[in-house]
């Protein structure tokens, strides 16, 4: 060991006077373990490793090193680091080739090199000209910023200190991990890409856009051009073309192709010049120019979706408009102009604060001839609702509202109701409008709700069809809770105004209590019972409810309930049956208000509820037995019942002549009212709940209701007839379905009431639908008659281009 170390001493002195340049040669400084020395001094050989330091900064760290003097060429190889500190570039490699005359690197093989701390290249065979500051390429390369989006090219040359990009076969993306589902992937056929900017010049160009850019992940959403340019915040795509339709072989079903498309990142709009729309590649609708937000944009001010529309009136056509006037603030404008020189201007105003939200939806209709009096003049409607949450500190929840309907014309929601579909306030009830205010209070222990609400009946005369409620209130909460069951409190209270002058005003106070379970192990049965307090107070005028003086009554019920679950489980054949005899015992020693007149219906669903007849100020009089029967066959592999059948009656001691005589549980022995719900198969499904007299002679209610299904081919059918005390109605309706294929589909509607003898309408649709376009032939005739309403019969054409605009046009 002694001898080897003095072996190397007397070399490396030998070599230190001999050769004197090895370790101060001109153009570098030597940091090697061991070297060899060749060709007179001209060619030096450095192996196991070391670090080899240039006269600029520059410094190389490899296995092995080979340097020719008289070329002033350096060969590395072996786990190379290149560190120049003075331009910031960190390079590795396996194999590279230094040529210090002309400070141009080559690597050989797969090459990474960080550039000021801000790219990150992976790269093969690649040229650094350290005196133009270049790097280039010809193969495959990648490019990953600081912060993380990607360029991948190929044949490129990077101007370092531009931070600018010459490549070809240019793919760019967001994230290393981002598909195309989650992000933009954009391609260019070449180009010049500014890194630090983002500007760049391009040839041909595709951008992808992410699959659920429009809520619809079938979408393939994408621009493409034969060149592109960036400008800071303005990108330009020349002779482009838009679809947002699925890639297929096929040409798309739509398409823009447009002189140039503009995206302005500013106003966030893409902009068309000279565009035409073409359906499956025939050229339909010309535009000199329009725009529309781009996919990025949740609100912004510009033209919406152009609408064609039909109604009763006729045809028309809309723009809608949309301002952003603030952060927290919007409003649309949509005029509509009808084929009969009827125009209709439609608002919509919102605004959302931190705690409240307000949005009013108000318009004017003008030059509208009522098809009734054959008068013309104008019509509008004013919708609003306005949301706070108080955020009191004692209540989990804190709600003030109030909201507003109105309408100038009775059948205004009929008449436009294709106009109004899509309006966020528009009353449920195309007869009925409810304004009013309302409070919501509730913390852990109670819950208080207080309402002042004005209602109108649009099929009523004018001096009738008002009713207001000034005030009315409910307040809940629970007395006591433990293992006997839940004792509760409800009081709620109102004023009514009705029919002009008829008054009643009632106070309701109920202590109820609702027991657990008691489980008989013994037999099996499961038992429960409930007890009712009520007090009503009450007052009335021209009323035939209550009486005029002010009065005050106290109710009770009892209810005892009892079941036996029976069950047998069949492993072999993976079903369970269940069959469930019930009764129910009721006892009220008092009176009850006479309801003997009122609508109310009682089947299979709702009979052994307590409330059954739907009442909040008196309880149901008598004493009573209800009976009943539940048998369900359960698929134990599915979790579904096949079948489900449900009976139940009543029985009473007298005849109750208060109680709503529809129901027929006012008699000693009420309807059996039954359901049968059945599912033969996945394809074929029956529900059928009926009604049949005590006597068990005629059927009082029938409804069944049909679904079948077999290959492309589904139908649904609806029977619903009525006769004795339920009131005289038969009423057969028919909905079915085929599909042609994935893409074409038929449906037929109908319905006919038999009782007179009358179809009510027809709706055929052919309808062919895909990811991006839907286009169709729909027939619709209408025998039904409301003052301004008319029976119709239209052939119309409608196509809709998603996402930018649907289209009506009648045929006939």
């Amino acid at each position: 060991m002694k001898n080897k170390f003095l072996y190397l001493i007397i070399n490396f002195l030998i070599i230190f006077f001999i050769f004197p340049n090895v370790v101060a040669i001109e153009q570098f400084n030597f940091d090697i373990t061991e070297i060899e020395i060749k060709e007179n001094g001209n060619k030096f050989i450095g192996k196991k490793r070391g670090l080899i330091k240039s006269n600029d900064g520059l410094e190389i760290e490899a296995n092995e090193f080979e340097y020719d003097k008289l070329k002033n060429i350096l060969y590395a190889s072996g786990n190379i680091k290149i560190l120049d500190k003075k331009n910031k570039i960190t390079l590795y490699s396996n194999n590279i080739i230094y040529s210090k005359n002309y400070e141009i690197i080559v690597s050989k093989g797969k090459t990474k090199s960080f550039i000021d701390n801000e790219y990150t290249f992976f790269s093969e065979d690649i040229e650094f000209n350290r005196n133009s500051m270049e790097v280039s390429s010809l193969k495959d390369s990648k490019i990953v910023d600081s912060k993380s989006k990607i360029y991948e090219f190929n044949k490129y040359k990077f101007y370092i200190n531009d931070k600018l990009l010459k490549a070809s076969d240019v793919y760019i993306r967001d994230n290393i991990d981002d598909s195309i589902e989650n992000s933009d992937h954009l391609y260019f056929s070449s180009g010049f890409f500014d890194l630090n900017s983002n500007n760049f010049t391009a040839g041909k160009t595709e951008i992808k856009l992410k699959k659920n850019t429009f809520n619809n992940p079938e979408n393939d959403p994408r621009i493409s051009g034969i060149s592109s340019n960036k400008n800071d915040e303005i990108t330009v795509i020349n002779k482009g073309v838009f679809s947002s339709c699925k890639i297929n072989d096929n040409c798309p079903p739509w398409s823009i192709k447009a002189e140039k498309i503009q995206h302005n990142k500013i106003k966030k709009q893409l902009i068309y010049n000279n565009a035409l729309l073409k359906i499956y590649d025939v050229p339909v609708l010309y535009f000199p120019k329009f725009f529309h937000p781009d996919p990025s944009v949740k609100r912004q001010s510009g033209f919406l979706q152009p609408r064609l529309n039909d109604s009763p009136i006729g045809s028309s056509v809309s723009a809608p408009y949309f301002h952003v006037i603030s952060e927290n603030k919007d409003f649309t404008f949509e005029p509509t102009i009808f084929d009969n020189n009827v125009k209709m201007f439609q608002n919509e105003y919102r605004q959302e604060n931190k705690f409240s939200s307000f949005i009013s939806d108000f318009g004017l209709t003008t030059q509208f001839k009522s098809l009734n009096s054959g008068d013309k003049n104008s019509i509008s409607h004013l919708f609003s609702r306005f949301n706070l949450n108080l955020n009191l500190e004692k209540f989990n929840s804190s709600n003030f509202n109030l909201y507003f309907e109105k309408v100038t014309n009775d059948t205004y929601l009929k008449v436009f109701d294709s106009l109004l579909v899509d309006r966020k306030l528009k009353p449920t009830n195309s007869n009925l409008l409810k304004s009013g205010i309302n409070l919501y209070l509730e913390n852990n222990d109670y819950n208080l709700n207080l309402d002042l609400i004005s209602y109108e009946d649009l099929q009523k005369n004018n001096s009738d069809r008002y009713e207001y409620v000034f005030p009315s209130y409910q307040f809940n909460t629970n007395i006591l809770k433990n293992t006997l069951g839940v004792l509760e409190f409800t009081s709620l209270g109102s004023n009514n105004l009705i029919n002009t002058n008829s008054l009643k005003t009632k106070v309701i106070n109920d202590i109820n209590f609702f027991s657990n379970d008691i489980l008989n192990n013994n037999y099996g049965l499961k038992n429960n019972y409930e007890i009712y307090l009520k007090n009503l107070n009450s007052v009335g005028k021209k009323d035939s409810e209550y009486q005029s003086n002010l009065k005050s009554e106290l109710s009770s019920q009892f209810i005892l309930n009892s079941s036996l679950p029976l069950s047998k489980v069949n492993q072999e054949n993976s079903y369970k049956e269940i069959l469930v005899p019930k009764i129910s015992f009721r006892l009220n020693p008092n009176d009850m208000i006479n309801y003997d007149a009122l609508d109310r219906t009682i089947d299979a669903s709702n009979i052994f509820t307590a409330n059954r007849l739907g009442l909040d100020d008196t309880l149901e009089v008598g004493n009573s037995l209800t009976l009943g029967l539940n048998y369900s066959k359960l698929n134990t592999q599915t979790n579904i019942k096949d079948i489900n059948i449900d009976l139940g009656t009543v029985f009473r001691d007298n005849v109750e002549n208060n109680i709503p005589s529809k129901t027929s549980i006012n008699k000693k022995n009420s309807n059996l009212f039954g359901s049968l719900d059945y599912n033969f198969s996945e394809n074929f499904t029956l529900e059928y709940d009926f009604s049949i007299d005590n006597k068990i002679e005629a059927f009082d209610y029938n409804s069944i209701e049909l679904d079948w299904s077999i290959n492309n081919f589904s139908t649904e059918l609806n029977f619903i007839e009525t006769s004795n005390a339920l009131g005289n109605t038969n009423v057969l309706e028919n909905n079915f379905t085929y599909n042609f294929d994935e893409k074409n589909f038929l449906s037929f509607k109908t319905r006919r009431n038999r009782t007179i003898n009358l179809t009510e309408y027809y709706d055929l649709v052919y309808e062919y639908k895909n990811d991006c376009l839907t286009a169709g032939i729909k027939y619709k005739k209408s025998y039904y008659n409301d003052r301004d309403l008319k029976p119709t019969e239209n052939l119309m054409f409608t196509i809709t281009i998603y996402p930018l605009t649907t289209y009506e046009q009648k045929l006939n």
